[in-house]
């Protein structure tokens, strides 16, 4: 996004959390394609017979964002932080929908990246994850909300860094040892390997 688009976005980002619902309406074109695209990225990660589509994904969040009043939102990468915590819950609450729709049938799977640990790549269901990052949220919330900004927020090590007031380094030492500890996690309960983030760089 340009210099312009980006001074746009932080203006609209402080008059809507000041109080002015407009302003989340003039910003929602301007954020609306980066939504978009971390929204195909995580529904190619799912099963090819999954309902949910990326334009019902994005409008989801979006009701959502009408419905939070009285959020902070300093910059654009606390935006796309909110932003993951919802594409979560939208993701999650889908996947348990479906799992209880067909009980107790096929549940969605997500394909992980095998570059990181150098193993094949596998699927792992949508709750499993959840629920493994809420565990690992209770013991290390900051790690917890770091693979949540990487992988359902799609931010760069260096926004991460912004929205945790971490040093990039810091993001990075977090996000290999969270990588660890899912991947141990999500192996006990048998459910695959630890997740690609979904970077915009």
């Amino acid at each position: 996004m340009a210099a312009e688009g980006q001074q746009d976005v932080s203006r609209l980002l402080v008059a809507w959390s000041n109080g002015d619902e407009e302003a989340l309406s003039d910003l929602v074109p301007l954020v609306y394609p980066e939504l978009r695209r971390i929204a195909r990225q995580h529904l190619r990660r799912r099963s090819p017979d999954h309902t949910l589509q990326s334009a019902a994904l994005v409008s989801e969040a979006y009701l959502k964002l009408i419905r939070a009043r009285g959020i902070r939102c300093d910059n654009r990468a606390h935006f796309y932080a909110l932003c993951a915590q919802m594409i979560r819950r939208i993701l999650v609450d889908h996947s348990r929908n479906r799992q209880y729709a067909k009980r107790g049938g096929r549940l969605v799977q997500v394909p992980l990246n095998e570059v990181l640990l150098g193993t094949p790549a596998r699927g792992v269901e949508v709750l499993a994850l959840d629920e493994a990052l809420v565990s690992l949220s209770k013991i290390d919330p900051r790690k917890g909300r770091v693979v949540e900004l990487r992988y359902f927020g799609g931010l760069s090590v260096e926004e991460c860094a912004e929205v945790l007031q971490i040093s990039p380094e810091t993001v990075m030492r977090d996000w290999r040892l969270a990588k660890v500890w899912l991947y141990r996690e999500l192996t006990r309960i048998g459910s695959g390997v630890v997740m690609e983030p979904n970077p915009r760089r």
